[in-house]
């Protein structure tokens, strides 16, 4: 496979590997309502080590990415300043600020920004997880050719056409459409598990408005009802939700339906006699044959109204396909919604916010909609004003879903923007035109900020150590790369369980103060080495054991299926 090439890739190729875990600190002031370990995360910081500061409890257990990086058009003002451990990439950093349309090595900036926070992502996704990327012309060549190379080209699903609004002022062509590119972790997972993504048809709410209204105009008339019905479609802009499905024009007692084909596909169907409800002749029967392979069936469709017959027998009848019953589309990779809506939504739920070019919460909510459901965890890590988590709370109210986001945002307005305008949707938006809204979309969500690396070198001086369960997490995932929410941990006994893995039991003697981890009572001993091999060995299980230090040899543990190991000892050494 063909690989993208340009300036500093080799300096980055494995930079997520170097970045040091860093601690989520929550900000009890900023939180809503915060609901426990697992509660819906706005992350506060630079998203490389946020992503990385997620790994612990959430590596590959996010359903679903939505992200929207900068577009690298020039005018966005953005900086490149990871801290990559290498001299020439330092002095290549220290010789350019910010990224503008006269960089002429933006281009290769914005890879160098883009590739480990791409190979993160992919960690976090789980094995049927998927990431979509929004992007336009500026990168959508070189992101397609770097997702090709991290995530595999067998993974690419399909890229969405987002049609816009155009801008008059263009030299030449007035380009009104984004990409939204969209991969897999593995295909075959999300085939396996998935099989097929459908979206609820957009507009036919409306549609079922008009016609109860028509129903009850018209209530011994539905030929009236119907051809209210079809001049309302005429009269529709072609951009109205409901235009798509105006072949839907038909009323009766059942629903809104189409009539639709009944001959057999590709032709060959049976050719029996059908009479005509109000002649009582043969109608026509259509070339193909029959879609129904034997008259009890055609008569049971007659019956349950699913038949719809023409003025008289001399034309062949159709097969009514209820709206109702037909509510599920595939998505199309070209769609329509003008991206001015997005600004009128957020000015209306947060009017003083200096924000531009916000993301489009209901396109958000269109594509969680098929990708994701129940329990499923949401990312977006460049979270802007906050749309997705707007999106994910809307869909939970709406099919009952319990989906949980994370949003990382670096910029200022975490707060101010980002929190400020979940809070708001949660609360509930006086005048927002979706009822929903103006009640409150319900939830909460703990506010973090990004806290002392979890490192040897870098962090823990008696001031710094993380909590027990943040360190449980850490201790977990570096050491056999299980990932747990602190939720999902198991109860801390007195002998420091706190995780039972596939054949190995995982324990920690800690507890975030320096005193403790200097005195005796911290020290792994024969007796508590025991208390273990009774536990977890009776059935047949091994131990892993982290602790400060230990008064028993490893050869002894070794004999009891347990294997001991020490924590950094700048942990407990105090500043």
């Amino acid at each position: 496979m063909p690989s993208l090439e340009f300036k500093g890739k080799q300096h980055i190729y494995a930079h997520h590997l170097t970045v040091p875990y860093r601690q989520l600190v929550p900000d009890d002031g900023r939180s809503l309502d915060p609901a426990g370990a697992d509660d819906n995360l706005i992350v506060h910081g630079d998203n490389l080590e946020a992503l990385k500061a997620l790994l612990p409890r959430y590596a590959e257990r996010v359903k679903c990415i939505y992200i929207d990086p900068p577009y690298n058009t020039g005018n966005e003002g953005w900086s490149y300043n990871d801290n990559v451990n290498s001299p020439l990439m330092q002095d290549w950093l220290e010789r350019n600020g910010a990224v503008d349309g006269e960089d002429l090595e933006r281009h290769e900036k914005w890879l160098c920004m883009m590739w480990p926070r791409l190979q993160l992502l992919k960690d976090l996704l789980a094995e049927d997880g998927v990431i979509f990327v929004s992007i336009d012309d500026n990168e959508v060549h070189h992101l397609r050719m770097m997702m090709d190379e991290i995530f595999g080209e067998e993974s690419y699903i399909g890229t969405f056409v987002w049609e816009g609004t155009g801008k008059n002022d263009a030299r030449f062509i007035s380009v009104g459409h984004d990409y939204i590119l969209c991969y897999a972790r593995r295909q075959e997972s999300l085939k396996t598990n998935d099989g097929r993504w459908r979206a609820r048809k957009e507009g036919i709410d409306e549609i079922y408005r008009v016609a109860e209204r028509l129903r009850n105009e018209h209530p011994d008339d539905f030929d009236a009802a119907s051809d209210e019905l079809k001049d309302w479609f005429a009269s529709l802009d072609k951009k109205h939700k409901s235009w798509p499905h105006r072949h839907y024009n038909w009323i009766n007692g059942r629903g809104v339906y189409f009539a639709g084909d009944i001959s057999w596909p590709g032709g060959g169907g049976p050719k029996y006699q059908v009479l005509h409800p109000k002649t009582k002749k043969p109608v026509r029967i259509p070339d193909r044959g029959w879609v129904f392979p034997t008259e009890e069936n055609m008569q049971k469709a007659i019956e349950e109204d699913r038949v719809h017959f023409g003025p008289d027998e001399s034309r062949v009848p159709n097969l009514k396909r209820y709206l109702h019953e037909t509510e599920g589309q595939v998505l199309t990779s070209v769609f329509y919604q003008d991206r001015r809506a997005a600004h009128q939504d957020l000015v209306r739920i947060l009017p003083d916010a200096q924000f531009d070019y916000p993301k489009d919460e209901r396109v958000i909510r269109r594509i969680l909609e098929v990708a994701t459901s129940g329990n499923d965890v949401v990312l977006d890590s460049f979270a802007g004003s906050g749309a997705t988590a707007q999106a994910v709370l809307a869909l939970n109210k709406e099919d009952g879903g319990n989906r949980k986001f994370i949003l990382v945002e670096c910029e200022d307005y975490a707060d101010s923007v980002t929190a400020e305008r979940v809070r708001r949707v949660v609360r509930g938006v006086p005048g927002a035109r979706d009822a929903a809204l103006r009640e409150g979309l319900g939830g909460s969500f703990t506010f973090c900020a990004l806290g002392p690396a979890i490192e040897r070198d870098a962090m823990l001086s008696g001031a710094a150590l993380p909590p027990w369960s943040t360190l449980a997490a850490y201790l977990l995932y570096t050491a056999s790369g299980v990932s747990v929410g602190a939720g999902e941990l198991a109860p801390r006994n007195e002998d420091g369980l706190f995780h039972r893995g596939a054949g190995i039991d995982y324990y920690l003697i800690y507890e975030p103060d320096v005193a403790y981890l200097r005195s005796e009572a911290a020290m792994f001993n024969g007796a508590w080495a025991q208390r273990i091999e009774a536990a977890s060995g009776k059935e047949g299980r091994k131990a892993v054991v982290f602790g400060p230090g230990k008064y028993i040899g490893q050869w002894e543990l070794t004999d009891m299926g347990i294997v001991f190991c020490q924590l950094p000892e700048e942990m407990y050494r105090g500043g």
